[in-house]
């Protein structure tokens, strides 16, 4: 019986330290590394959170300042319909990464979430996040945040 606790354990340990699924790099730009995550939204989160609705064509422009220091850049969006399709453009003070869409992770689920970091630091200033209606049926509710670590 003793045996079976160990190996639980063991199976339970390796499960709290292994990742869920690893971040893949999409894209490497002016010494930025844009990668996908698998972050959902967290509680921390909440109070940066903007909600809005969008439709076929329009653009939501959301601005994010990033003070020195920083090494990375986290966008978070959701809309839950992969039937709709958003996509999202950062502009930083020094660079143009995107558009970005559902699939730029692997997986249509009606989200994008990444990372976009410099070892050297991010540019300081503000950075424009570009929420656009790709292809939209009517009108579609969304959540959006960006923290900056």
């Amino acid at each position: 019986m003793k045996v079976h606790w160990i190996v639980l354990l063991i199976v339970i340990g390796a499960a709290l330290f292994a990742p869920a699924v690893s971040a893949k790099i999409i894209e490497e730009k002016d010494g930025y590394v844009i990668t996908t995550t698998n972050d959902t939204l967290r509680l921390p989160d909440m109070s940066r959170m903007s909600s809005s609705t969008i439709t076929q064509g329009q653009t939501d422009l959301y601005n994010t300042y990033v003070p020195s220091g920083k090494t990375a850049f986290s966008p978070y969006l959701y809309w839950g319909t992969p039937s709709n399709s958003l996509s999202l453009t950062i502009r930083a003070p020094d660079s143009l990464m995107g558009p970005y869409y559902d699939s730029t992770d692997g997986v249509v689920d009606g989200s994008i979430s990444l990372r976009i970091s410099r070892a050297g630091g991010l540019a300081q200033g503000t950075w424009k996040s570009y929420v656009y209606g790709y292809q939209v049926t009517g009108s579609q509710s969304y959540t959006y945040s960006v923290t900056a670590s």
